[in-house]
């Protein structure tokens, strides 16, 4: 896909509030050995791209009509508002590998949680591979519905090899696993304070410190000094 951008002079907070203000999104395109770019991209324009293509998927970026292959390499976003704030554009060579994360896609459904209650936890969202950026997946897909088992997990060694990308997260890791469904018993109860009972225990606290005040004997005053 492209994704027209345009040119900015300045940078800055100040410039960034009056971009973000005008519908734009201030954004800096960098790469191996290319000089930086300050930029600015209509924020409707962004929000689709990002939908589209996340961080692991090559668009074309247009600026002054000339086209460049890029990742949409780092977001940020409003901690509120969770509107876009800043975006890098990583310019890429064709023609070298890159390592980055490509997101997991979980489809069907797992049934050892519908026929024996067990709990599906997803332990990584996402894997690291090493490929040229023509070969970047745009996700992984992880199938549920080979976990028939309660205590059976899926892998990152059970993932297909493929020729067009290499994994380098460890094998061993576990993607998403079935655990056994917690038993009444090791459900602990909640306790209930009563109100009685905070009474009762102030007024023992009270009754035991006039007992100790009772027992121990008084710092001498000046008077009895003399």
């Amino acid at each position: 896909m492209e994704l027209k951008v345009q040119k900015r002079n300045g940078f800055g907070g100040a410039q960034a509030a009056i971009l973000r203000a005008g519908g734009l999104v201030p954004a800096e395109l960098y790469g191996h050995n290319v000089a930086n770019v300050h930029l600015a991209v209509p924020v409707k324009d962004m929000m689709t791209a990002y939908k589209q293509a996340g961080e692991s998927e090559i668009i074309n970026l247009v600026v002054d009509g000339k086209t460049t292959p890029v990742l949409i390499h780092d977001v940020q976003f409003h901690p509120i508002s969770q509107e876009f704030q800043s975006v890098d554009f990583y310019q890429v060579d064709m023609k070298e590998e890159l390592e980055l994360m490509v997101p997991f896609e979980f489809v069907g459904e797992a049934p050892a949680v519908k026929n024996h209650g067990g709990i599906l936890t997803k332990a990584m969202e996402e894997l690291k591979v090493k490929c040229l950026p023509a070969n970047i997946p745009h996700a992984i897909k992880i199938d549920l519905s080979i976990l028939t088992d309660l205590n059976q997990s899926i892998y990152v060694r059970d993932i297909p090899k493929s020729d067009k990308y290499n994994i380098l997260t460890d094998s061993n890791n576990a993607i998403v696993s079935i655990s056994e469904p917690m038993k009444e018993e090791e459900i602990a109860p909640a306790v209930e304070a009563k109100v009685e009972d905070v009474k009762v225990e102030g007024e023992e606290k009270v009754a035991a410190r006039a007992a100790a005040k009772a027992t121990t004997p008084e710092a001498p005053t000046k008077e009895a000094k003399k």
